[in-house]
């Protein structure tokens, strides 16, 4: 992909401000998908973040300042027909990862919960089965099983409780994550818990400034 920038009609990306070049700079874009800017032998240079540049590889948050007065996101060129629809394909992953992590957290916690409340039981059956076995002789013995059938039960359900109370806190790691990474690739806004398919229906972003095509048609 290559994108020629300047004040000239024929330019891919037409700039009209006096102290821009004619055929000012030449954006190209890598079979890896790597970007580089380079000056075309432009009268007022070209800067990439306020530094004066020939050729230099460049990420889509740079600022590229054309001349001495224009100023522009290297992203605002490349995606000068709202084409985002690489970056939307990525969220896709996002979304699914979320849903098994969540899925995950929900089912361990449970499965560890229903273990420590369970165990007490299977502890008093056991020594049930001690005592019909040796009798009531064993006086020590006949005491700590009492012990075990009061505080068993008591103590299953205090951790239960504790591993259950785990969960909405895990759960919530998980949320404010996907809110910082499933987002609009262009204006940022959260997409909330909604599966990638059914936005990929919208073929675009709903926010009326930005516009962002989801999907190339």
């Amino acid at each position: 992909m290559n994108i020629r920038v300047g004040k000239a009609g024929d330019n891919d990306f037409v700039i009209d401000d006096p102290k821009v070049s004619r055929y000012h700079a030449l954006l190209s874009k890598d079979e890896a998908g790597k970007l580089t800017v380079e000056d075309l032998n432009s009268t007022n240079g070209t800067y990439i973040n306020d530094i004066q540049i020939v050729k230099k590889k460049i990420k889509l948050t740079d600022k590229l300042t054309l001349g001495s007065d224009y100023s522009v996101l290297v992203r605002d060129i490349v995606k000068r027909d709202d084409d985002y629809s690489e970056e939307f394909a990525e969220l896709k992953e996002v979304y699914n990862t979320y849903i098994k992590e969540k899925i995950h957290v929900q089912s361990a916690n449970q499965f560890k919960t229903r273990i420590f409340q369970s165990l007490p039981i299977a502890l008093i059956g056991v020594t049930g089965i001690i005592l019909s076995i040796s009798g009531h002789a064993n006086q020590v013995l006949f005491i700590a099983s009492i012990v075990i059938a009061i505080l068993a039960p008591t103590t299953g359900v205090y951790f239960g409780a504790r591993q259950a109370a785990k969960i909405p806190a895990q759960l919530q790691n998980l949320a404010n994550r996907l809110k910082i990474d499933y987002v609009c690739p262009k204006c940022g806004t959260f997409l909330g818990e909604i599966p990638w398919e059914s936005l990929a229906n919208k073929k675009q972003c709903p926010i009326p400034s930005c516009k962002a095509k989801w999907i190339r048609t």
